[in-house]
């Protein structure tokens, strides 16, 4: 994939749009979830199913088995559900597998007019690592798909390295161009 280009995976009616510099003059079509590839990152794993597209992506110098810090962006097409009803699900399983794992509210509303919730999930001791794995997640209901953002790290992160991945999550958003109070943003040229 060339890095000077957007990166767009399409399915029907959902875009999943990876903003690299400088974007592609491409304009949104229907609903999409715009996630930004973080500055030194790269996508490290895709998978694409009939009902989901995943994509991980890790610092330029790690890779999806080796890795310190990761950024999990899913579609899960035609999903219907709430952000509480798939926080509980993630939730219960993570605490479940866990010894002394913890969980915390964030954020609860509505962002360009989808439900969502933000929420941290903390596990001191990952049983299949060894490591720590702190996760903040990010979960959109959409009309036409429901979407996932994951911010991950396998150590204690800084205030600094917090708030830098909570203005990250704050800018993932979803848009559907067939709705004019939910329109998505105008390419660039």
């Amino acid at each position: 994939m060339n890095k000077n280009a957007a990166a767009c995976i399409a399915n029907s009616s959902v875009i999943f749009v990876l903003l690299l510099a400088p974007p592609a003059a491409a304009q949104l079509v229907n609903e999409n979830l715009l996630a930004g590839l973080p500055p030194g990152y790269k996508i490290a794993f895709q998978d694409k199913k009939d009902d989901m597209l995943m994509n991980e992506m890790v610092p330029s110098n790690q890779t999806a088995d080796n890795w310190t810090e990761m950024v999990t962006v899913q579609i899960f097409y035609g999903l219907k559900g709430t952000p509480q009803q798939f926080e509980s699900k993630v939730e219960n399983g993570w605490l479940a597998s866990c010894p002394g794992a913890s969980a915390n509210a964030v954020a609860n509303g509505i962002e360009n007019g989808y439900p969502a919730l933000v929420w941290l999930l903390n596990c001191p001791r990952n049983p299949k690592t060894g490591k720590p794995e702190i996760t903040w997640f990010k979960a959109m209901q959409g009309n036409d798909s429901f979407y996932v953002v994951q911010k991950a790290f396998r150590f204690a992160p800084s205030k600094d390295q917090i708030n830098q991945w909570m203005q990250y999550l704050k800018a993932v958003a979803v848009c559907d161009s067939r709705l004019l109070d939910r329109a998505c943003p105008q390419a660039r040229n």
